[in-house]
């Protein structure tokens, strides 16, 4: 039955919106005094759940306030049939996405809890997110009165047309999925692909694998490529591994000195520097007779794949100083390059004399020249440079005779 709106009833619906707020204030206030708490356990569970109540409790205290305050007043039957509603979808969505926070919290807290999975592997999170709330809108819908089964059929329908135009993407999804859940991957690995790239894994996500190198760069990899390509994993089946040094001394030396002054510097290096392996066995193996030197192998400890260069740095230094003292000689590649006297000599060969053919020449009249007086006539009268003649002197006061070869 409707009534008319009176004073009393504006006063209790204030009141009620009023106990709500007031509600959700000291809700808030007590969920932020037990996150200090749950902080202080080991388990990061505690501290996803109150963090996400901390969010829903206050807006269900409003909601409950409101509700209450509208039950007291006299609506029509439509208007509090969409106050309800509204109502009712606020709550659901709040709780969905509460629920979202606190079940994608609880995937990321076990996580990081095992080894046997990626600690920030976003893919699964991500995953959890997208059903949680795909799954609270199907609700909403449903609450207001909209039929989900036709939407249902349609992406049933639609899902093959998605499927086909975003066949890379659902690749790079179905492969990020396979990597974890085949456990070659995690992150903090530090991996080695064959077309070089090279670094330590930070996330795998729906799409792709971020990779980062030793220099601080990011290296992005789609996940289909990675699943792939021929790889080495560093970290894996243990994060522990051994590295190589290669050497060689002269063949002046004492091998057995050699190795017992390698082996000294060895497990000097093993328990002094950080990174190696304190309880490696020290090994060293002579295996190649050079040009100049007798080379061997070296075989080190190492905790992690970056602890390498520092560990084969400070291992050369002092090996290089404790063979110094030692006077083992490390000898440079040389070469000796004998030469005999009058091993080369010079032939000379005389080349056969060859008749020029001959060659008619045409008559020429030369013309005739005053020579001054005093004038040498072979200096007034010598002819052009003509091929295949040679010039004979003459008697004085007369032109010199031009023969034809």
């Amino acid at each position: 039955m409707k009534r008319s709106l009176t004073l009393d009833d504006l006063m209790v619906a204030g009141i009620a919106v009023a106990a709500g707020l007031l509600a959700a204030f000291l809700l808030r206030m007590l969920l932020r005094w037990l996150g200090k708490h749950a902080s202080r356990t080991r388990w990061s569970g505690d501290d996803v759940i109150v963090d996400a109540l901390r969010t829903l409790v206050p807006w269900a205290a409003i909601a409950g306030g409101i509700a209450a305050a509208a039950a007291v007043l006299p609506l029509t039957a439509p208007v509090g049939r969409n106050v309800n509603r509204s109502l009712t979808v606020l709550l659901i969505l709040v709780s969905t996405v509460t629920a979202a926070r606190v079940i994608t919290g609880l995937v990321r807290s076990v996580a990081q809890s095992r080894s046997g999975v990626a600690g920030s592997a976003t893919i699964f999170v991500n995953i959890t997110r997208v059903l949680v709330l795909a799954m609270g809108f199907l609700v909403v819908l449903q609450t207001l009165g909209i039929s989900i089964a036709p939407l249902l059929t349609a992406l049933g329908v639609g899902g093959l047309a998605v499927a086909l135009a975003l066949q890379d993407t659902l690749a790079n999804l179905f492969a990020g999925v396979h990597i974890l859940a085949s456990k070659t991957i995690q992150p903090g690995d530090y991996i080695r692909l064959s077309s070089g790239e090279e670094g330590y894994v930070v996330d795998i996500n729906w799409r792709n694998t971020t990779v980062r190198q030793l220099s601080n760069n990011l290296v992005i990899i789609p996940n289909a490529q990675l699943s792939g390509t021929n790889m080495t994993n560093f970290t894996r089946p243990e994060q522990q591994m051994t590295l190589t040094v290669q050497a060689g001394v002269g063949y002046d030396s004492d091998l057995e000195h050699v190795e017992r002054v390698t082996n000294e510097v060895v497990a000097e290096v093993m328990t002094g520097i950080t990174g190696a392996i304190p309880d490696h066995e020290p090994a060293v193996r002579f295996h190649t007779f050079g040009d100049s030197r007798i080379g061997f192998t070296v075989i080190l400890g190492v905790g992690e794949f970056s602890d390498q260069y520092r560990i084969k740095h400070e291992f050369i230094k002092r090996l290089h100083r404790r063979y110094r003292e030692e006077g083992i000689r490390i000898p440079a590649p040389a070469r000796t390059v004998a030469l005999q006297a009058g091993g080369a000599a010079l032939h000379e060969t005389a080349l056969p004399e060859t008749a020029l053919p001959e060659t008619a020449l045409p008559e020429t009249a030369l013309p005739e020249t005053t020579l001054p007086e005093g004038a040498a006539p072979e200096s007034a009268l010598r002819s052009p440079a003509i091929p295949h003649q040679r010039e004979e002197s003459a008697p004085a006061g007369q032109p010199p005779a031009v023969s034809r070869g």
